[in-house]
């Protein structure tokens, strides 16, 4: 995907501060877009000398006077004249009215204005950046409202503070919550001194809906302030925020109900501290989305918890057929107990990764350091550790309906080489070896190997209760083959061929 950065530097060779400066900029005027009810778009000086449009925002408070894409576009000598101008810090040489713009193919009269975009380093103001060219349509005849003048001027003053390098907002922490209000949802205008001077009907339906009945005329803090409950939670920008002294946004919850609300600065100046001379807050009442976040949040910590108690029990149920076969007197019942139990516990290893999950798909890689490592340590016979394992190659994440069956045959295959691959041979010393297993993953084809040292297979060896459950588990749960073969230089290697979900 082509961000703004790529066509910037396909255009022209900017410096990487004034790269993101143009960046931030293009991430947040469509709110300047919303308030001109005007097309946007921001011409750079290209690397022959002329001027290339690099980004466009089109208004969704009103009709687009672009219906073609005018990224990539060259002006047209007359309107790069203008643009020369501006950026040079001179005034605007043509008149409002211009049919000079290169995305203009029927020649209509839109109004155009030029606006430089000037970034600060330190307390300092730099050169011209770019140029910011708002096109309006002034064919629509009737008297605009108090509504449509208020968003004009304020989106006119924020065009204003390109120049002096106070717009974009250098640092405007938004958080990771959906629900950002914009210019339709509601907009409040606030003097120096945090008084609301205009509200929009959205807005003042808005703060009805938690409890406030009349905004206009009265300190937004004040307002808030005194229609909190005691209980009502309160975040720590919400200050900032109402008063408009931050480019921040908060979340202010008042009976049962959420609203949004962000605020924007509007200063004026170009000295070392510009003055604040007012604030946007736009608002937007995001009940249903909290509500929904909350239902997801509480969903997912549910499906955590479940396959936190699934592991638990299933560490109970293999606990207790242990101790069944430490009680038992048959050697053959207490053999077929502990590989059951060995059998649960590698399940329930599954389940103690997803427990720590987000999504329902678990980094294998570290269930099989893990598990098969126990694994082994279950099957050595003599209760000292005779085998080795080393894992090659990443698994990558599997879903967990691939998980559960893959460790169980990885399981079955790595403890088949630890009690059969290595016998002891009644030595005071049991023979020690390696176990390989590399794993080599293609999208959602997987290739693992299986490969131990030791004495190999016996060619009229009879396939036990193991390897039935690892042919059945590969041919029905995991879509795969499973071969089991002499390991050239000695040994076994069982190649599985799957196809993951």
């Amino acid at each position: 995907m082509t961000t703004i950065t790529d066509i910037v530097r396909r255009h022209a060779d900017l410096p990487d501060a004034d790269a993101e400066w143009l960046r931030t900029l293009v991430g947040d005027w469509q709110l300047v877009s919303d308030l001109c009810f005007a097309d946007l778009v921001l011409w750079l000086r290209d690397r022959s000398g002329g001027w290339s449009a690099v980004a466009h925002a089109r208004p969704s408070t009103w009709a687009t006077v672009f219906y073609d894409d005018v990224v990539g576009s060259v002006a047209r000598p007359g309107l790069a004249e203008r643009l020369s101008a501006v950026a040079a810090g001179g005034s605007d040489p043509a008149p409002p009215t211009a049919q000079d713009d290169a995305a203009l193919a029927d020649e209509q009269p839109w109004q155009v204005d030029l606006f430089p975009v000037r970034r600060r380093q330190g307390r300092a103001l730099g050169d011209v950046v770019a140029v910011v060219v708002r096109s309006t349509d002034p064919g629509s005849t009737r008297t605009p409202g108090r509504l449509e003048l208020v968003y004009r001027e304020s989106g006119t003053h924020l065009l204003g503070m390109l120049a002096e390098g106070t717009y974009p907002y250098g640092s405007a922490p938004t958080g990771p919550r959906r629900g950002a209000p914009r210019v339709g949802d509601g907009l409040l205008r606030l003097d120096a001194d945090g008084v609301v001077t205009y509200a929009s009907p959205n807005a003042v339906s808005a703060f009805r809906r938690v409890g406030v009945v009349s905004v206009s005329g009265r300190s937004l803090a004040e307002v808030v302030t005194a229609s909190l409950q005691e209980r009502d939670p309160v975040d720590e920008a919400l200050p900032l925020v109402v008063m408009g002294r931050a480019p921040w946004r908060c979340d202010l919850e008042m009976r049962g109900s959420v609203l949004s609300l962000r605020a924007v600065p509007l200063l004026r100046g170009a000295g070392a501290v510009p003055e604040r001379v007012g604030a946007l807050v736009l608002v937007r009442d995001v009940t249903e989305v909290r509500r929904s976040e909350r239902a997801l949040m509480t969903k997912d910590e549910t499906i955590r918890e479940i396959h936190h108690r699934v592991k638990n029990n299933l560490q109970t149920v293999s606990a207790l057929l242990r101790m069944q076969a430490r009680r038992t007197d048959s050697e053959q019942a207490r053999l077929e107990l502990r590989e059951a139990g060995r059998r649960i516990a590698a399940i329930a290893g599954v389940y103690d990764t997803l427990a720590h999950e987000v999504d329902e798909s678990v980094p294998f890689d570290s269930v099989v350091d893990t598990g098969l490592a126990n694994a082994l340590d279950l099957a050595s016979t003599d209760g000292r550790s005779r085998v080795r394992l080393r894992r090659e190659g990443s698994f990558g994440r599997v879903r967990a309906a691939d998980a559960t069956p893959l460790v169980l045959v990885l399981n079955e295959l790595v403890s088949n080489a630890a009690e059969h691959a290595f016998p002891v041979n009644g030595s005071e010393d049991p023979r020690t070896g390696t176990v390989v297993v590399t794993a080599e993953r293609d999208g959602d084809a997987l290739v693992v190997h299986v490969d131990d040292d030791g004495s190999g297979v016996a060619a009229d060896a009879r396939p036990g209760l193991g390897t039935r459950i690892v042919e059945n588990l590969v041919r029905t749960e995991l879509h795969g083959t499973f071969v089991r073969e002499a390991r050239p230089g000695g040994g076994t290697r069982v190649t599985l061929d799957l196809r993951l979900r």
